[in-house]
């Protein structure tokens, strides 16, 4: 959405207090001693502002819609009137203007996007994202792969907006569980991996997760040899105090019962073997 293709609206000179900034605005940081800042307030005070900021009415006043490192450059040269093109427009138009404005500038980092993007989604719903990503000259795929890096946590999201790794990077990040990923990142900081090289470890876990549930039931067979085994001690125990049973007859039942039991969980203690065994065959 450019600024022009609103014909509704008018140029004038408009008082510098009477304008607000954008609760809107994406930006969310403006250096005021970086070096492009500079030069762009010194060209407006040898040159003048060649392109009028874009404000919109608001209560008692204007509200800052596209323009504001202009607008903060005029401030510093101390103006008092600033030209202005006014466009009665909505909150959802003033928004998209300002991420598009600020996309192409390249003035966002990749987090700022993100969350740019996000807050459109929070206070417009996902509805408009199409929308917007034509606007914009993007894809919905790459809003939707920005917002992802929102998952990611503080560190990661620091290392992105620094540069110190790659939103390729942090993608790949997300392949991993949260408590792998601050380990795979200081090793991409540190070792300066590739994205590749960060594809295979990723594959190596994921072939090591697989191989561990190749062995698990050979761990439950082994488990549940040790089950078995403490249940016929305590069957052992059963039958000593089924010994001491004063009635004969009753103690034959009992002792014969708790035998028959016992058997069975040899019986059952041999099929649990081989099945360690076939199972340790099998991942060998």
């Amino acid at each position: 959405m450019h600024v022009d293709s609103f014909d509704s609206s008018l140029i004038e000179q408009i008082e510098m207090r009477m304008i607000r900034n954008s609760p809107f605005e994406v930006r969310q940081n403006l250096d005021k001693n970086d070096p492009e800042f500079k030069s762009l307030a010194n060209s407006i005070r040898e040159h003048g502002l060649l392109q009028p900021i874009l404000i919109r009415p608001i209560q008692h006043g204007f509200e800052l819609v596209a323009g504001y490192r202009r607008f903060e450059a005029c401030k510093t040269l101390r103006w008092r009137f600033i030209q202005s093109k006014i466009c009665d427009i909505s909150d959802k138009q003033a928004y998209e203007i300002q991420i598009s404005e600020n996309i192409q500038r390249k003035a966002l980092n990749p987090i700022e996007e993100a969350e740019a993007f996000k807050k459109y989604v929070d206070d417009f719903g996902w509805g408009g994202i199409n929308e917007l990503a034509q606007k914009i000259n993007k894809s919905g795929e790459y809003i939707s792969h920005r917002m992802q890096l929102l998952r990611l946590d503080s560190e990661a999201r620091q290392q992105i907006i620094h540069k110190s790794i790659s939103t390729s990077h942090g993608m790949e990040l997300l392949g991993f569980s949260p408590q792998e990923q601050p380990e795979i990142l200081r090793q991409i900081v540190k070792e300066n991996l590739t994205i590749k090289q960060v594809r295979k470890i990723r594959a190596e876990k994921k072939d090591a997760i697989q191989n561990d549930q190749k062995i698990k039931p050979w761990k439950l067979a082994k488990k549940s040899t040790l089950v078995l085994k403490i249940a016929l001690t305590k069957m052992d125990s059963l039958v000593d105090e089924a010994k001491k049973i004063p009635d004969e007859k009753t103690r034959n039942q009992m002792i014969s019962y708790f035998m028959d039991t016992r058997y069975k969980i040899h019986d059952m203690i041999d099929t649990s073997l081989k099945v360690q065994k076939q199972k340790l065959r099998s991942a060998n």
